[in-house]
């Protein structure tokens, strides 16, 4: 019979969204809606904040210009073969919300099923999409639901135990499953997540806590079960009685739809994506047909028979499949540093970080030993070579500089750290914490009202987000904004005392390489015990699996990620398994950023690729068409016109993951050895 699984905990939301006045897709906006430039309900409620939430992770994720590749190659309005279509790109259904957790609330995993009016029961499919990064819910609806929604499928979500639970200790207010604020007492076992601190520690005034970072919970360990559990939930509703199960004699009801007549893929980007690899490594039910992601931050078990080439370079041992905090607190140190070398000082887009504080941070890493060179720009060279020669590609350099100046790196390192660590708001980790500012003083303020009533639909759980910003509570006159903060050495430097202390809790190792000791090596522990809990075995036990990454990806570095896993994978599946990997030239993380000058020439966006890979594995599972090879995508950059401006995207610029591709684009994945082509 159909039963409830054990782990779906409350009330189970239920929405019917008519096609017109609100859909699973756009929450009602359509593609015009989507095309704006801001979004401003006049009342925050929980349909407004889904508004806002499917807004801004469609924006903050994907170039919504034409030109860029909006309406030709991805958008609501976009049918299924690729041929635009005029009308809004809407779709009618019903949409499920629950909390997964194991009865204390303090888990509280957001589950949503959406299941469109032409979900077709003879051609049954559901697609997991859990979210990216740290996102909420709906942080997948764009990217992997607008695929599956079109074609009349299922869609699993899940925030994976991150998302926009934010508790503001002001105000003790909380977000709920719908977003919508509410006092902490109130909310009780309902609240999205509410920040543990212990009555005997002090929290400085309008400090903020913020799920990922502060759980208390390493819940990128349970990414996959999460993933697994969506697509149980998915399960459960599509055979309740008033979708397509069927009611028997006694009262009961039968479910129609199981693992064995239903396809079922896992998909996503990023943070999603590692989750359905790591599902699809855990599927004990047979529940996973197949998995198709982009860009996934698999952090893969440590293998010193993995090796790596691109080209006439090779990298092998500890040079590939580096954990997420080691490189990017290595980035932390290095990159403002880097941003000075050349072919990046004025050249670089985005490249907009306050020079002298650049010019600091190298000083300062020659006085403490950490860099040689007798100029600023031998120093940033050098800074340059120490980031490369740790398994980092060159093809990501032009675009770092980017990521740095609108506070990735930061943003991500102070987050993980403290969620590997299992850290809560009042450890106040590094010295750092989370608050709104004051403009003039840049001194820890008031969150503002309005800023917090939007955060549900407005953030995306990293810092900076939402008018929350990083603070280093050890600057010298008291608590400040992260990069204008004076360090101990008197310095204005971004705060390197804090990203060494960072960088110290990945390696185990104080700066001259001494191992750490005292509290900071108990922290260090912690931390890599939870790295430990996250690391995928590369065992997909013959499940069928693509996956698509930019080479040039400033984020996730292919060495350290895909490339490293399809490297285990042929090592524990023997060389017979079922993964390919797709690399794509000119394509990175964050294909919002195409919009902007010096990306919007340079770079495709790789989101394409995922939406054929879908494609691609679909037709596999449901047509037996075979797997694509593994290769080397190369994609023609846009270019300029005479006049300096990029040209608009077409079908040429991003050709199509090839059936049987050229000798020279082909990628050799044999007992541990990836040879990619360069």
């Amino acid at each position: 019979m159909n039963r409830k699984p054990e782990f779906i905990r409350g009330e189970i939301l239920r929405r019917v969204c008519d096609g017109v006045s609100d859909d699973l897709l756009t929450a009602g906006l359509g593609k015009t809606g989507l095309e704006k430039t801001v979004l401003h309900p006049e009342e925050i409620n929980a349909d407004t904040l889904k508004q806002l939430a499917i807004f801004a992770n469609y924006k903050g994720l994907l170039d919504f210009r034409p030109e860029g590749g909006f309406g030709l190659l991805y958008g609501p309005h976009v049918a299924p073969d690729g041929t635009a279509i005029l009308h809004e790109g809407m779709v009618a259904g019903k949409e499920y919300m629950s909390y997964a957790d194991d009865g204390s609330g303090e888990k509280n995993v957001v589950m949503m099923v959406q299941i469109p009016d032409a979900f077709d029961p003879e051609m049954p499919c559901i697609v997991a999409a859990p979210s990216s990064g740290s996102r909420g819910v709906y942080g997948a609806v764009g990217l992997v639901g607008e695929w599956a929604l079109k074609r009349g499928f299922a869609v699993a979500y899940t925030d994976k135990g991150t998302g926009m639970g934010v508790h503001d200790m002001d105000s003790d207010t909380v977000n709920l499953i719908t977003g919508e604020r509410t006092d902490r007492e109130k909310a009780g076992a309902n609240s999205h997540f509410t920040a543990k601190v212990e009555p005997d520690r002090k929290i400085g005034p309008h400090r903020i806590a913020i799920k990922h970072a502060h759980s208390g919970q390493n819940p990128e360990a349970d990414w996959g079960k999460h993933v697994l559990q969506a697509i149980e939930f998915a399960f459960y509703l599509l055979n309740l009685e008033e979708n397509f199960g069927r009611t028997q004699e006694n009262a009961e009801v039968a479910p129609t739809l199981t693992a064995e007549n239903t396809i079922v893929i896992a998909s996503g980007i990023s943070n999603g994506g590692v989750a359905s690899i790591r599902a699809a490594e855990q599927d004990e039910k047979g529940l996973i047909d197949g998995v198709a992601v982009s860009e996934p931050n698999v952090c893969p078990e440590p293998s010193e028979s993995i090796v790596v080439r691109q080209g006439e370079k090779e990298w092998k041992g500890l040079q590939c499949g580096r954990n997420l905090l080691d490189y990017m607190t290595l980035l932390n140190i290095y990159q403002p540093c880097a941003n000075l070398a050349p072919g990046l000082r004025g050249v670089a887009p985005m490249n907009h970080l306050d020079e002298t504080l650049c010019e600091t941070r190298c000083r300062e890493l020659e006085k403490r030993g950490l860099l040689n060179g007798d100029s600023i720009e031998q120093m940033a060279i050098n800074a340059q070579r120490i980031i490369n020669d740790y398994g980092i590609l060159e093809e990501q350099n032009y675009i770092q500089p980017s990521h740095f100046a609108n506070f990735v790196v930061e943003g991500i390192c102070v987050a993980y750290a403290n969620a590997y660590g299992r850290f809560s708001v009042d450890d106040n980790l590094c010295g750092y914490s989370f608050a709104a500012v004051d403009r003039e003083t840049k001194m820890p303020a008031p969150w503002k009202q309005l800023l917090a009533e939007r955060c549900f639909g407005d953030g995306n759980g990293i810092v900076p987000t939402s008018g929350v910003e990083l603070i280093n509570d050890r600057s010298a006159g008291g608590p400040m904004l992260n990069r204008e903060s004076v360090s101990t050495t008197g310095e204005k430097d971004m705060n390197l005392d804090g990203a060494l202390c960072l960088r110290s809790l990945a390696t185990g190792l104080d700066e001259n390489g001494t191992p750490l000791n005292g509290e900071r090596k108990e922290h260090a522990e912690r931390i890599a015990e939870s790295i430990s809990q996250v690391r995928a075995c590369g065992n997909l036990k013959g499940t069928p699996a693509i996956i698509v990454h930019g080479r040039n990806d400033a984020i996730l570095p292919p060495n350290h990620t895909s490339r490293a896993y399809a490297a285990l994978n042929s090592i524990k599946e023997n060389d017979a398994g079922n993964l390919r990997y797709c690399e794509v030239t000119n394509a990175h993380h964050l294909d919002v950023f195409n919009a902007f000058p010096g990306f919007d020439a340079r770079f495709v966006p790789l989101q394409c690729y995922l939406l054929r890979a879908l494609d691609w594995m679909y037709d596999h599972l449901a047509g037996k068409k075979p797997l694509p090879p593994s290769q080397v995508v190369r994609t023609v950059p846009r270019g300029l016109d005479e006049n300096g401006h990029a040209l608009p995207i077409t079908p040429d610029n991003v050709p199509p993951i090839q059936d049987n591709p050229p000798k020279t684009d082909r990628i050799s994945i044999f007992r541990g050895t990836v040879a990619i082509p360069d």
